[in-house]
């Protein structure tokens, strides 16, 4: 006969998150899963009110944050592991059980690296930017849209987000064309709701802002080329401390700028960039950097004097053009991010790095 497991034993438990039904798996201190447990919400959120102390594991996924800083002030240590490196270690079919069991597995090797707990402030910043860009994006499809439904009449508006409100308010004014009447009604309701869109963003940004001005760290990111309000505060509430990466490669790695390497034996060879972590981020740096790029053509065109990093940049978007040299620019940022809040020093578009033998 099986003897009965000692659930006193467990010292670990991982947690296969979901919207109403959880999946726990615990185990001892030699990694064996002595307990199995299948709870609904209202159970799972009391489920380590008089618990000894745990370790909990949970994948850094949907709700994960919330749960992890409501069992750390339970006195329970949490271990948020990125999910992407948890899914290797799932063997069999992908079960709620696997997933579970999964986890424990993936705790067990030293390589992969926890996720930082966010506070409630960092994760309202972050539903901020969120919200930003709905906003945002609804507000590009009603320009999207008017363009195309005044193209059908023979009315075109020109490039630029500000041009549309004039040229459409121009259009339903003219008498002339041939837009129905009723078209003309439809039109405004649409000029308001992209009115209305760009009213909401306005809001959010001076939130970013209020945020930003008792933000230490958005500060300090606000010093470096190419770097705005919307960018600090989103690298400040996703990223957090960058003393966490082990050095700026590894951060830039982290955000998906660095190259795909394909090497085998003495065969070494670079592909593009990864494209992994947060591509809000990502996009936003090398958005960025091609306004930095085209501020140093303009300087350039003027004869002004340039920094080295935009001189730089530069010379390289010559090489590789444009596109590249933006996201090589991007890149160098990131590591220089990193460099500055590592050594607490102010971003310096002039730095050299000291070669070391």
């Amino acid at each position: 006969m099986h003897a009965t497991p000692n659930y006193t034993l467990a010292t670990t438990v991982a947690v296969d998150l979901a919207k109403n039904v959880f999946e726990l798996a615990f185990s001892d201190a030699h990694g064996r899963i002595v307990r199995r447990a299948r709870l609904g919400r209202t159970a799972f959120a009391h489920a380590f009110d008089n618990h000894t102390p745990l370790h909990i594991l949970m994948e850094a996924c949907g709700s994960a944050h919330y749960w992890a800083r409501r069992f750390s002030a339970l006195g329970h240590r949490v271990s948020l592991l990125p999910a992407h490196a948890v899914r290797p270690y799932v063997r069999g079919n992908k079960t709620d059980r696997t997933d579970a069991a999964g986890l424990l597995e993936a705790a067990r090797c030293a390589a992969i690296e926890s996720v930082p707990v966010k506070t409630t402030l960092q994760q309202g910043i972050q539903a901020q930017h969120r919200i930003r860009e709905h906003f945002k994006s609804q507000r590009t499809a009603a320009i999207n849209l008017l363009r195309g439904l005044l193209r059908e009449f023979g009315i075109i508006i020109p490039l630029g987000a500000a041009r549309v409100r004039p040229a459409v308010l121009g259009a339903l004014e003219d008498a002339g064309n041939d837009l129905p009447m009723a078209l003309r009604d439809s039109l405004s309701q649409v000029l308001d709701q992209i009115q209305a869109c760009e009213q909401a963003m306005t809001d959010i940004e001076r939130h970013l802002a209020a945020f930003a001005v008792d933000d230490g760290r958005s500060q300090r990111l606000l010093q470096a080329g190419g770097i705005g309000l919307i960018t600090a505060t989103a690298l400040s509430a996703s990223v957090g401390e960058l003393d966490r990466f082990r050095s700026g490669r590894h951060f830039a790695s982290y955000l998906g700028l660095t190259p795909r390497e394909y090497s085998s034996g003495a065969r070494h060879r670079l592909g593009r960039v990864t494209k992994r972590g947060d591509r809000y981020i990502r996009m936003l740096l090398i958005h960025g950097a091609r306004a930095v790029l085209r501020s140093a053509k303009v300087a350039q065109r003027k004869g002004q004097p340039l920094d080295r990093t935009r001189a730089w940049a530069l010379a390289l978007s010559e090489r590789v053009g444009h596109n590249k040299a933006a996201v090589a620019l991007a890149n160098k940022t990131a590591r220089r991010l990193w460099a500055a809040e590592h050594h607490r020093t102010n971003f310096d578009p002039d730095h050299v790095s000291a070669l070391t033998h």
